[in-house]
């Protein structure tokens, strides 16, 4: 029988989905054009920008740019926006149904600030319109000014957001807001500036009327941060399953680093489609960058041991069944030799996804993920390697499902 939690998991797994395909859609596109642009011989005449010869899949490509218009505005105008629209649509979905409806798990950590999961929430949706906000004015202020002072200021209130988030949610959390805050600005910088004035383009050209040029000025401004963002905001998107990677006190410092690695990493890439040398050195300072994000890594967060008095109603509810000494005998015998702070399975370092399973306050704020990975799946213990017996499986659902109030 199908019951919320089951719904609830497969429809996670539908949103997850469907955001990697409509990231890849809009990453593939994004840095397929930024390399055909950097890469257009742009010495021949004509009215045309620029053109490239190109060949795949069996055939040959001949590709111009023109920075106006051709002489004839062709009826068939292909316009690539809806792949961030909807990137960012199934990503936010996808973060109010993990962060939002889990806010006591994933969301709210009471050791760094003990918030409501509606203040919580709140305090996300805030910050993401007051990341772009900023972000917006600073962009329209400056935008004839040095661009490169401009991603150097853009990169303080980047560092900024990074402390602000690492300093009011979970380590988890803060990389994902980070990820998001940055996502939202490459989505509104589409939907806001680059489109809105692609059209206003598109309108004087069919109109007669010469195009102003800043217009182009301020989307080529837009698109090259765009370029420069992307490859940190998949980082930060992966960051989730490598609690090294946000488990730690030094997360804000790891975010920001993060940010750094993206910009060595295209700029070679970038270079070279310009054919403007081979700027290897990139790649040595990426790797010393990652090498210190790995140093930082293992720096433990100073969090203070969270009991069951201090937990939410909604989460001590679960500690509070008939049932939960022996729930959490079972998960501590069956699950903590590998969810623990110091786990003691042999190739297990650090606790899967971060997930410690050591006290009964971890315990009940798991109560979900143990029931469905456990007790309703077999995916935990991995291939059963620590013998949980059915009967202890049953336990389990039993003990969710009279706190949940779900039929078995």
């Amino acid at each position: 029988m199908f019951e919320l939690a089951i719904i609830g998991a497969w429809a996670e797994f539908a949103l997850r989905w469907l955001h990697v395909i409509t990231a890849m859609a809009w990453i593939g596109s994004s840095f397929y054009f930024i390399a055909l642009d950097l890469g257009l011989n742009r010495n021949i005449p004509g009215p045309a920008d620029g053109e490239e010869w190109q060949v795949h899949g069996g055939g040959f490509y001949h590709i111009q740019k023109y920075l106006v218009a051709p002489a004839t505005m062709p009826d068939h105008l292909i316009w690539f926006k809806w792949e961030s629209y909807m990137t960012w649509i199934s990503g936010f979905a996808l973060m109010c149904m993990v962060y939002y409806l889990g806010s006591e798990f994933y969301l709210i950590d009471p050791a760094v600030m003990d918030l409501a999961p509606w203040q919580a929430i709140g305090i996300s949706l805030v910050s993401l319109a007051f990341g772009w906000l900023v972000y917006d004015q600073i962009c329209r202020r400056f935008v004839n000014s040095n661009q490169t002072l401009v991603m150097v200021a853009l990169y303080v209130v980047l560092v900024g957001m990074a402390y602000f988030y690492t300093s009011v949610f979970t380590g988890r959390a803060a990389m994902i807001h980070l990820g998001a805050w940055t996502a939202t600005i490459m989505t509104a910088n589409v939907f806001m500036v680059i489109m809105p004035n692609q059209r206003i383009v598109v309108a004087d050209l069919q109109a007669g009327r010469k195009p102003d040029a800043k217009y182009g000025k301020i989307a080529k401004q837009r698109s090259t941060h765009n370029n420069y963002l992307t490859l940190p905001v998949i980082f930060l998107m992966l960051s989730n399953h490598y609690p090294l990677a946000f488990g730690t006190q030094y997360t804000w410092i790891i975010a920001s680093l993060v940010f750094l690695m993206g910009v060595t990493i295209r700029h070679y890439f970038n270079s070279k489609h310009a054919r403007k040398g081979n700027p290897t050195w990139t790649w040595a300072v990426t790797a010393v960058i990652f090498i210190v994000i790995m140093w930082l890594s293992i720096a433990p967060a100073m969090r203070a041991e969270e009991d069951l008095a201090s937990l939410p109603p909604s989460v001590a509810r679960f500690a509070q069944a008939e049932e939960f000494s022996e729930v959490h005998n079972v998960v501590v015998g069956r699950c903590s030799m590998c969810h623990s702070e110091y786990p003691v399975y042999p190739g297990i370092n650090w606790a899967p996804h971060g997930l410690m399973l050591d006290t009964e306050a971890q315990v009940a704020r798991a109560a979900r993920l143990v029931y469905l990975q456990a007790g309703r799946a077999h995916a935990m213990p991995p291939a059963n390697v620590s013998w949980m017996e059915e009967d202890e499986r049953a336990l389990i659902r039993q003990w969710y499902q009279s706190v949940a109030g779900v039929q078995g």
